[in-house]
């Protein structure tokens, strides 16, 4: 299913990630790999890389993560791989919970 995302979709994932990376104002080593895995597995060139790896330095803004853009397609895999960088240090906070409710809600 990654592989059928057009690069803006790739890249809209992406911030989804990064920002939910942020969602306790902290970027854990652990999400930081996330990261990586999931800009390897999407084949990002270096210049996307390169956007990413600056969205784990300063989040993107908020009004450019609008789950309302999300293709209605594609908005189970955004909230499959949003879960699984929530999970990737093992340690839910109460902001990453809430996030993670609302952009569920919001998806549906």
């Amino acid at each position: 299913m990654l592989k059928k995302l057009d690069r803006e979709e790739r890249m809209r994932l992406m911030k989804f990630v990064c920002s939910f990376a942020w969602a306790d104002l902290e970027v854990q080593d652990e999400e930081r790999t996330f990261v990586k895995r999931m800009m390897r597995r999407l084949d990002l060139d270096e210049s996307d890389q390169k956007q990413v790896q600056a969205w784990l330095q300063v989040p993107p803004p908020p009004e450019e993560v609008d789950p309302s853009q999300v293709p209605p397609e594609h908005r189970k895999l955004f909230l499959e791989t949003v879960r699984g960088l929530v999970a990737a240090d093992k340690v839910v906070d109460p902001e990453e919970r809430e996030n993670l409710a609302l952009f569920e809600q919001l998806l549906r």
